[in-house]
């Protein structure tokens, strides 16, 4: 017995021994990073996770193109502004393809946009962008949507008569009807029983992907296929969604094809019963199913949790929201109100004749409909929704790309069929770019004459061929939602809270923390 186990022992070193001469010899052809380990690679280092800051620190030792192994796969990481244009912009076709990993084929079986490559992804893709520019977007059409669900979720809030809430519902419920309607043609009711379902399922698919327990998933499939745990969720998740959009497309079955259609599932329909067979054609139901599921999943978790942020950061910095109006409405003994408005009045000094309410009010006066359009006369308010995305910085780190061939960046050299995968975090918070990274300053997007400016680094719905499907529409609905909220109430911490939690909840997305405010009227 004693033999045996000696065997044992001297065999799985020798394996162990072997697999890590094995990483040694292979990380030579990638572009230098920290030495993985036999089995686990770098996971350990990682946490497990992709965390932007984790990667930011290793660019420091490392360089902005560097590799990291998740478990046997090597992946190259692209850190920093140019970095990133490089390879998303400057290398837009060559990076375009989407590596088939266990999550995604698991979840997606190669259909839908966001998880898919190739031929699929370019007619799924095209077919997207151009039914959701016919369905509005963008245009005078969709915005009379947004504006109707900014009114309901000012009556919500208006509602609480100034007393302390959770935001949320609120937000979720509008953000959600303006992409229903886009995809279904209808909205949910408040009471609606599936809609709480929808939401949580949402909430899964957003939040684990990017855990520790999907990096786990996609290094060991063969394990974590059959042991349980929250990875479980995501699938029991995304077969909830597909259930309720098959619902959906049945209703629409029903109907029949419409000459006139009014939703992403009309425009399929229609495309399906009038293009002639095609046997290079990738429009079928399963695919329609991954699509309206990908564009409800995106359309919704990322507006509302960058919304999130934007009332929290009101609340942070009551000298942006309105210097005039930051004396709190109660009286308060509380230690972290009074940083909170000793920091107010510090940074007030700076701009001590802007803030959102002031323009608001300045520019649109008594005017009660605000359009997309007004963004060009309110550059400050506008600077402060781009700050607000920067640095909530939302989706941190970009889903994968693959090289469809070999390719040369920043003076590495990169083979076909590498995992690239971009910090876009490290872009938002470049100090090459930023004069203030860490710290909220809509002065980042203003010019010295108080002019709106974009910014090459300001990346958040990432870039090149695989930039957001919903960019316009979730452009749109963060303008018409926040200063719908900012020119009706004034937003304040709760009598007694003593702290703003700033640090995100880490996930698929970056989240805040639940919180409570009060939405007092002005």
């Amino acid at each position: 017995m004693l033999l045996i186990t000696e065997l044992f022992i001297a065999l799985f070193l020798t394996l162990f021994i072997a697999n890590y001469l094995k990483l040694q010899r292979l990380r030579r052809r990638y572009p230098p990073g920290p030495a993985p380990l036999p089995i686990i690679g770098n996971l350990w280092t990682l946490n497990f996770v992709l965390h932007y800051d984790t990667l930011m620190q290793l660019a420091k030792t490392y360089g902005n193109v560097f590799t990291v192994w998740l478990g046997q796969k090597p992946v190259v990481v692209l850190n920093g502004c140019q970095a990133i244009r490089d390879g998303l912009i400057s290398h837009s076709e060559e990076l375009v393809g989407r590596p088939k990993t266990p999550t995604y084929q698991d979840l997606t079986r190669g259909k839908g946009v966001i998880f898919s490559t190739g031929h699929n992804w370019k007619q799924q893709r095209r077919f997207g962008l151009m039914t959701l520019r016919n369905l509005g977007v963008g245009k005078k059409s969709l915005e009379v949507r947004i504006q109707e669900e900014a009114q309901t979720m000012v009556e919500f809030f208006a509602m609480t008569k100034g007393k302390s809430q959770n935001p949320s519902p609120a937000i979720i419920h509008s953000v959600t009807n303006v992409i229903s309607v886009v995809i279904f043609g209808h909205h949910f009711s408040r009471d609606d029983k599936e809609f709480p379902q929808l939401i949580k399922a949402n909430y899964v698919i957003a939040s684990r992907l990017g855990s520790a327990w999907g990096r786990l998933f996609d290094a060991y499939p063969w394990l974590m296929r059959h042991i349980p745990g929250p990875h479980q969720d995501i699938f029991k998740s995304n077969a909830f969604m597909e259930k309720f959009v098959k619902k959906e497309i049945q209703s629409h079955k029903e109907k029949g094809v419409t000459e006139d259609p009014q939703d992403v599932i009309d425009f399929y329909q229609t495309k399906i019963s009038r293009d002639p067979p095609d046997v290079a054609s990738t429009f079928d139901e399963h695919n329609m199913v991954r699509l309206a599921a990908e564009l409800f999943l995106a359309g919704t978790e990322t507006t509302t949790t960058t919304l999130r942020w934007a009332l929290l950061y009101m609340v942070k910095h009551p000298e942006i929201q309105g210097a005039d109006r930051m004396i709190p409405l109660q009286r308060t003994t509380s230690r972290g109100m009074h940083d909170i408005l000793a920091e107010a009045v510090k940074s007030s000094q700076a701009c001590p004749s802007e803030n959102v309410q002031k323009e608001l009010e300045d520019v649109l006066g008594e005017s009660q409909i605000i359009h997309y359009e007004d963004r060009k006369r309110l550059p400050y308010t506008n600077a402060v929704i781009h700050e607000i995305q920067r640095m909530s910085g939302i989706i941190p780190v970009g889903l994968f790309r693959e090289t469809g061939k070999e390719i040369t960046l920043q003076g590495f050299n990169i083979e076909k069929g590498s995992l690239i995968i971009p910090n876009l975090s490290s872009a938002l918070f470049d100090p090459d770019h930023w004069e203030t990274p860490r710290q909220f300053n809509p002065g980042h997007f203003l010019d010295k004459e108080g002019k709106f400016m974009n910014k090459e680094a300001f990346l958040p719905f990432s870039a090149g061929h695989h930039v957001c499907l919903g960019e316009a529409l979730a452009r749109m609905e963060l303008f018409i939602f926040f200063t719908s909220l900012l020119r009706a109430f004034t937003i304040r911490l709760p009598e007694g809270v003593e702290n703003v939690k700033m640090d995100p909840v880490f996930g698929g997305t970056l989240r805040p923390h639940p919180y409570q405010i009060c939405a007092v009227p002005c």
